[in-house]
């Protein structure tokens, strides 16, 4: 380890001041991982940039996180060979027949996935975005929604993953009520600030009464106007992957069985105005009969699997694709072959969020090395004073999970500090303990190269920049508004 004050944070500012002059997040992250390779290794820069990718790819986490990924991704693709997903899009417009229903329905399904952040967004992405097409809704608006949503969710419900870690955290501390750490997180949860605002928020703009601000109002007059449901700069490959119909195309019949499952586009009307080849949203098919059940089943799978198995996403999903392929294969939807294929595509389509999520690690791993946490802590502990305690730690933990992509990480290193150092303070534990959830929960919401925005914006279809950018603007009022409760709190002396 090296310290090399502030320098460390040198890393995280090349990631975000390259990815917003560039709009390219993949090439942001490699600069910024070789800055921090010339950090830590000098003239030695590449023998460290290569180990440090060989310590964050036998990184356990990262293998599991791999492994959810690629075989969603097959998932994924099963679902749309099948004509699956078309047909829970079909089915699910005779009872969403509004663009208010359509994110409301996407709000409501993110709630009831609160077991886990990671299942929370691949679903509804996945399940939602063709459904929302359908009333000009942008992939970013519901991205927001959905990642307003997942975190916030996961520390509010106290049967979480986050919440199992978390109240693991309380309890090692000795911050305990009725002798486990459980019991000390359910006194917690009240104090979450940022997860019950986040919620709140998610609600409104689902319900179309929260303001609009920065890039979503732009998107959404666009998509208003044009139909166009992707963000600006993207590409016609990745609209094309996404399913998207061109601007002068109207929507046939699909095939619903075997191989050919595949849109059937016919030409528009010789009066409409050409428009070049943009690809625009999907639009699900007028199915007279659409079968639901294909794309259900699966899931259903996938949340009971999951939430049996102690909460093992892994599990769920293989669970889901064993049962998808017994579904479809029966039913000759797809053959053998197909399946095959489709298993390769779904990798592939995958690659760019690997890869991605490789580098996101390799920062964690150089962050710890350059002693970055050490770094903030020490530079903020002077005003960590009484009642100023909880506020700043919601702030300092919110900015480090930002900037790191460290969540549970950053829990798990910060909570030794902050409680032994409440305690000292006179301030209530489970106060700071729940600013600190708060300050993770957050990051997991916004922070660019985290694995929360980097599945959610895969499953919508769009690039993580394009969602963090929508996100900011929510995420920072609710932020503010936390900082604020703690605070009150905090003067309080609650």
């Amino acid at each position: 380890m090296q310290d090399v004050g502030a320098l460390a944070l040198l890393p995280v500012v090349i990631i975000l001041v390259v990815a917003v002059l560039t709009r390219r997040t993949l090439f942001a992250m490699l600069c910024g991982t070789l800055v921090g390779a010339v950090l830590l290794g000098g003239w030695g820069f590449f023998d460290s940039w290569i180990g440090y990718f060989g310590a964050s790819m036998a990184d356990e986490t990262l293998q599991w996180l791999m492994l959810v990924v690629v075989l969603f991704g097959i998932l994924i693709t099963l679902f749309e060979r099948s004509g699956a997903v078309r047909e829970f899009a079909a089915w699910a417009e005779r009872f969403v027949n509004s663009r208010r229903k359509s994110t409301v329905l996407s709000f409501l399904l993110a709630i009831v996935l609160f077991v886990d952040d990671y299942l929370n967004v691949l679903t509804v992405g996945t399940s939602m975005k063709a459904v929302t097409d359908r009333y000009k809704v942008p992939r970013t608006e519901l991205g927001t929604i959905m990642k307003l949503t997942a975190a916030p969710i996961a520390v509010i419900v106290p049967f979480s993953t986050w919440a199992l870690f978390f109240a693991g955290l309380l309890e090692a501390q000795g911050v305990t009520s009725n002798g486990s750490g459980f019991g000390a997180y359910l006194e917690s949860i009240p104090y979450i600030f940022f997860g019950w605002i986040a919620l709140a928020i998610a609600a409104l703009v689902a319900f179309g009464v929260f303001p609009k601000l920065g890039v979503l109002k732009k998107d959404i007059a666009r998509a208003e106007s044009t139909g166009d449901v992707f963000p600006v700069g993207t590409t016609a490959e990745e609209r094309a992957a996404e399913g998207g119909l061109p601007l002068d195309a109207e929507v046939g019949e699909f095939a619903v069985s075997g191989d050919g499952a595949e849109r059937a586009v016919e030409a528009a009307p010789a009066a409409a105005p050409a428009t070049g080849a943009t690809a625009v949203a999907t639009r699900a098919p007028e199915l007279a009969k659409p079968r639901p059940w294909n794309f259900l089943v699966p899931i259903a799978v996938m949340i009971a699997v999951t939430i049996l198995t102690e909460v093992d996403v892994l599990k769920g999903t293989v669970a889901a694709l064993l049962v998808a392929i017994v579904m479809y294969t029966v039913q000759r939807r797809l053959k053998v072959k197909a399946v095959f294929e489709a298993a390769f595509d779904g990798v592939g389509s995958m690659l760019f969020v690997i890869v991605l999520t490789a580098l996101a690690f390799m920062v964690q791993h150089m962050n710890i090395d350059l002693k970055l946490a050490d770094f903030v802590i020490a530079s903020t502990e002077p005003v960590m004073i009484g009642a100023l305690l909880p506020a700043m730690v919601f702030l300092v933990c919110g900015v480090y999970a930002y900037a790191t992509g460290s969540f549970w990480d950053l829990a798990a290193v910060i909570t030794p500090i902050v409680i032994p150092l409440a305690l000292a303070m006179d301030v209530n534990p489970i106060i700071a303990g729940a600013a600190v959830f708060s300050g993770a929960a957050l990051g997991s919401t916004t922070c660019l190269y985290g694995d929360g925005i980097i599945l959610a914006s895969r499953s919508i279809g769009i690039k993580p920049l394009n969602l963090m950018s929508a996100i900011l603007p929510y995420a920072g009022i609710a932020a503010a508004l936390s900082l604020i409760g703690y605070l009150v709190v905090g003067f309080l002396g609650l």
